[in-house]
């Protein structure tokens, strides 16, 4: 970098001004001397970045003709000039860390292999993790504003990072006990009855005392038990695999008050979660997220698309939706939409519309439905109100209509 010239002292008269040649540093004949040496040297930092003004450049660059060890100096500056690219997002891939997972576990298999439905909650897990790792103070107490969708409309609910953060440590809790690990709510706290699932464990956790005061801690109970979780899901599921040693998902379902999922789709839940309040949280920090990579976003578009069938039939039991038509024969072909999600998590679904017990057969596909994966995601969050889901459409309207609208009734707190 270029450097103003000296401030000339009390006793010595100004000189004329600099000329914009280039410092002497010395010839073949007369070596530079040591001070001459030391400020080209410290100039090197400044030449590698392209920082020089055009007369220290010159300079520089006549010395290393000269110096040895300079010109080593400079030539490993400049290759490491060559790794930054400030131009670039600093984020990092989302899929980065499953990436060297596994390009460590091909050079050496783990003993106990996690089960690949379980990957996407490590990661998401691992993604949150990093965001949260350097929050400030006040940043904990941000406003975070929680939506989804009640079946008829959307609905909302305003807490903190903190808050957040409780809200997936509780609902959590769900998945640990299911598998013999501790509940992190206090047993004299816990919801009973079929009412205590993620919204009755939320709130009771939002109640107790250090539910948004002790965020660090909370983070730490919340890492602790999500390891926990990948550890013992990992033992379980290595202990039914299979005879050609695929990791199968242990006979177990999570209860989740009312309803209760396979355990290998409770961890895509959790995983599905995760990801989207993670996303409301860096938003609340004004930070950029990425969604998962594709092969997790595959995963959980996956269950979303498999859980619409039984969502429709609910919303018919409640009186949201109109009834079947007709008889439906279990096991019989049925009617069937074809839901098409686009993008790099994308795929082709068959969904049976006349109960979960019909088979889809795209012979007799009466509607189909083309979406971004992206936008599918936020539709089953609920965060985007069914009519408005920006889908192709074409064939019958009241199934387009009763598949938009299950999707979203996927949503809850």
């Amino acid at each position: 970098m270029s450097r103003p010239p000296a401030r000339p002292g009390p006793e010595q008269p100004a000189g004329p001004e600099p000329s914009g040649r280039a410092p002497a540093t010395g010839t073949a004949d007369t070596p530079p001397g040591p001070d001459e040496h030391r400020v080209l040297t410290s100039l090197l930092g400044a030449w590698a970045l392209a920082a020089c003004s055009a007369a220290e450049t010159a300079a520089v660059e006549t010395h290393l003709t000269d110096c040895a060890p300079c010109a080593e100096e400079a030539l490993r500056l400049r290759d490491a000039v060559g790794l930054l690219h400030s131009e670039d997002s600093l984020d990092l891939d989302p899929m980065l860390r499953s990436r060297v997972l596994e390009g460590c576990l091909d050079r050496r298999p783990a003993r106990i292999p996690m089960p690949a439905w379980a990957a996407p909650y490590d990661a998401e897990t691992a993604r949150l993790d990093a965001l949260l790792r350097d929050m400030a103070e006040e940043e904990w107490r941000a406003p975070v504003q929680l939506r989804w969708f009640d079946g008829e409309r959307q609905a909302a609910r305003e807490t903190t990072v903190a808050g957040v953060l409780g809200h997936l440590l509780a609902v959590d809790g769900l998945v640990a006990t299911g598998i013999g690990l501790p509940d992190p709510l206090p047993s004299g706290a816990l919801p009973t009855g079929p009412g205590a699932g993620p919204q009755a464990r939320t709130e009771v956790y939002w109640a107790l005392d250090d539910a948004g005061h002790r965020a660090q801690a909370a983070r730490e109970r919340w890492r602790e038990q999500s390891h926990a979780l990948i550890r013992d899901v990992s033992f379980l599921a290595a202990e039914d695999a299979g005879p050609g040693g695929e990791h199968a998902a242990p006979d177990r379902r999570v209860d989740y008050g009312g309803f209760t999922l396979p355990l290998r789709d409770a961890f895509l839940d959790r995983a599905f979660e995760c990801w989207l309040h993670a996303g409301d949280v860096a938003q609340a920090v004004d930070y950029p997220y990425e969604p998962p990579g594709p092969a997790h976003l595959n995963q959980l578009v996956d269950l979303a698309a498999r859980q619409l069938p039984g969502a429709i039939a609910a919303r018919r039991r409640s009186g949201l939706a109109p009834p079947v038509r007709g008889l439906a024969t279990a096991g019989a072909p049925g009617r069937t939409l074809h839901l098409e999600i686009e993008g790099s998590g994308g795929g082709d679904w068959y969904i049976p519309l006349d109960s979960p017990g019909t088979r889809a057969s795209p012979e007799r596909t009466v509607a189909h439905i083309a979406l971004d994966d992206l936008e599918f995601c936020q539709l089953a969050a609920g965060h985007v109100p069914p009519l408005d889901a920006a889908a192709g459409q074409d064939g019958d309207p009241q199934a387009i209509q009763d598949v938009l609208y299950a999707t979203a009734s996927l949503s809850r707190l």
